[in-house]
């Protein structure tokens, strides 16, 4: 197929189309969960500062373009485009990213956006293509990577899902592997691992080890711990990228609608902040689509989180952090057990640890130790720019339309 690929501009009112394009593609899948619109749209009623809209933080060290296919009247794929100048100023890297990646099963139509995409970054000097996620690939924002395996099974808040022929179609295009992050599976069971409640009462009998639950009557300031420990545990891990205030300042307002106190924990090793273990009722559970156009509003979706909230059956694990000075201690498997115990206590009926990467062997053997088993596995792309990567790419024989308002 030959699409017409038009270019949206940030700010352009047909952006509300590109947030529409998943809809159609995975109509009636009984996995694919989206964000609320809001998330990428902006709401006033809601209080949240869209990703797609230039008021977004994002936005002060990004450029940013977006490419939506059409045949006829139908949207059958979109990709985003995106120069994160504050990462590339991190790794003194030229990377490009692309991202929001949806597709009908066309090769053209893959082609197509990924060439306008891929040109857009050379245009810009970029020496490499990596993707997809949401804009970019740090490590700490939501929609990383391609499904590659666990396609059963529904996605827990903030996690993409696709059909299989996403990885080939990416593929055949001429990207490569290079990073896989995986999801872990917890039942909460009422027979926690003897082995983590017994290391656990050992680590206590011989450390000054305090722990608390997060003070949701405070949520910046407890979240500035988190990002305290987060910019210093993750430092070195693969596309890590230090959290801005404004990032922080997102965090703790979502906070605030999900969080479930005893599930958010700090530990401290004489008083001094050491470690934090975080997992959130996932809200994707009452997002799922009714494909009814008045449930799936966002007022409605959002209605049922706030009616379930605290009957929601699933979580997902969002952050495990452990400062350097502090690792080997024994301080993960009392907040994992805690975690745990009041997860139990609650209701709660299983947990998801993921994103976690492929080659972090300490967080991988945590997640096995508690019980887990790997269930889920995304996958990041990458492939070199300009002349050295012109003979990989088949022409895609697509038109584009210039960005117009």
């Amino acid at each position: 197929m030959h699409p017409l690929i038009e270019e949206i501009p940030l700010g352009d009112r047909r952006l509300r189309e590109f947030v529409a394009a998943p809809w159609r593609i995975h109509h009636r899948d009984p996995n694919w969960t989206p964000p609320l619109r809001a998330d990428l749209l902006g709401s006033r009623l809601l209080g949240i500062k869209g990703l797609l809209t230039p008021a977004h933080p994002y936005h002060r060290d990004a450029e940013v373009t977006h490419f939506l296919a059409r045949d006829g009247r139908h949207l059958i794929g979109r990709v985003s485009a995106a120069v994160n100048h504050r990462f590339n100023a991190h790794y003194q890297s030229r990377i490009g990213f692309f991202g929001f990646f949806e597709t009908i099963d066309d090769a053209g139509v893959a082609e197509g956006l990924l060439d306008h995409a891929r040109r857009w970054l050379e245009d810009r000097g970029m020496t490499h293509m990596r993707g997809p996620g949401g804009y970019s690939t740090a490590t700490h924002e939501p929609h990383q990577g391609v499904l590659i395996d666990g396609f059963e099974y529904p996605p827990t808040m903030e996690l993409t899902h696709n059909p299989p022929y996403y990885a080939a179609l990416l593929e055949r295009y001429g990207l490569r592997k290079v990073k896989d992050y995986h999801a872990y599976w917890l039942d909460v069971s009422e027979d926690p691992n003897a082995w983590l409640v017994g290391l656990a009462a050992n680590v206590r009998s011989r450390r000054r080890i305090a722990t608390r639950a997060i003070d949701l009557s405070r949520p910046r300031e407890e979240v500035d711990l988190i990002v305290r420990i987060y910019n210093e545990a993750w430092a070195k891990n693969w596309g890590f990228l230090p959290l801005t205030d404004a990032e922080a300042e997102a965090m703790a307002d979502s906070l605030k609608i999900v969080a479930d106190a005893g599930l958010i924990r700090f530990a401290y090793v004489r008083d001094r902040l050491a470690a934090v273990l975080g997992a959130l009722p996932d809200p994707n559970v009452p997002f799922k689509p009714r494909w009814n156009r008045l449930a799936d509003t966002d007022l409605a979706r959002v209605a049922r989180l706030l009616a379930t909230r605290r009957r929601i059956p699933r979580l997902r694990l969002m952050f495990f952090g452990i400062r350097p000075r502090f690792r080997g201690t024994g301080i993960d498997a009392i907040l994992y057990q805690e975690v745990l115990a009041h997860a139990l206590k609650r209701g709660y009926r299983g947990c998801e640890p993921s994103l976690l990467l492929e080659d972090n062997a300490l967080v991988l053997r945590a997640a096995a130790s508690m019980g887990g088993h790997r269930y889920k596995t995304w996958r990041i792309y990458e492939m070199p720019l300009g002349s050295d990567s012109t003979s990989q790419i088949p022409p895609s024989g697509s038109s584009i339309r210039s960005p117009s308002r």
